[in-house]
């Protein structure tokens, strides 16, 4: 089994989407160290190995460019931002196809889950995204809505879908179907991000 998740990032992306997901492939599951033995490490896949940067300014260097990026790793995370809308998302339709076909975990949050609508990658699976109207004008005549739930994020068939909001949403759904750890642990790691500490500890 491929011990690989790849985090899809085109220019513009946006970063806090999947910082709660790394964080958890990376550390222990009490948070309180890196993990010595993580069932799965992180990779960045960009159109070219030269830097990609976030909506923030921020630049991150890739580990693989889109045209060496390897065929065996355990789920492709497709990070939302704003190079969805520009012409190198079209580079990107193969790969997120053969990955939908092989059965490979895909995670979509944001504009990637408009994108995947825009493929037509939603049909007949439940899905989600920046709501109805969004993938209705991204995804055109070839997108079916009729599997759309409005929800922070759904997960189908080994595919995961979130609007921009559901960031922690989005990281539960996906580490549940990765099995990075038991449900109890995904479930705490939720809660702790999402309550906050002072919720949970009554301090």
């Amino acid at each position: 089994m491929s011990k690989t998740v790849l985090y899809l990032l085109l220019p513009d992306f946006a970063s806090h989407e999947m910082v709660y997901l790394m964080e958890a492939v990376s550390a222990s599951s009490d948070g309180m160290s890196l993990n010595d033995n993580p069932k799965y490490v992180n990779k960045i896949v960009a159109p070219t190995m030269g830097q990609v940067k976030a909506i923030g300014g921020f630049g991150v260097l890739p580990d693989y460019s889109l045209d060496a990026m390897p065929d065996d790793y355990a789920a492709l995370v497709l990070v939302g931002g704003f190079g969805w809308l520009t012409p190198v998302a079209a580079e990107v339709e193969p790969i997120v196809r053969g990955a939908v076909e092989n059965g490979k975990i895909v995670g979509a949050i944001c504009n990637g889950a408009s994108f995947m609508a825009r493929c037509g990658l939603l049909n007949g699976i439940r899905h989600t995204g920046n709501g109805i109207d969004q993938l209705r004008l991204w995804g055109g005549a070839g997108y079916d809505p009729q599997g759309y739930i409005h929800r922070q994020a759904v997960s189908d068939r080994r595919i995961v879908t979130a609007n921009g909001s559901a960031v922690l949403e989005f990281t539960k759904e996906m580490l549940l179907l990765l099995e990075n750890d038991t449900p109890q642990n995904i479930e705490a790691y939720y809660r702790f991000n999402k309550d906050g500490f002072c919720a949970l500890t009554g301090q």
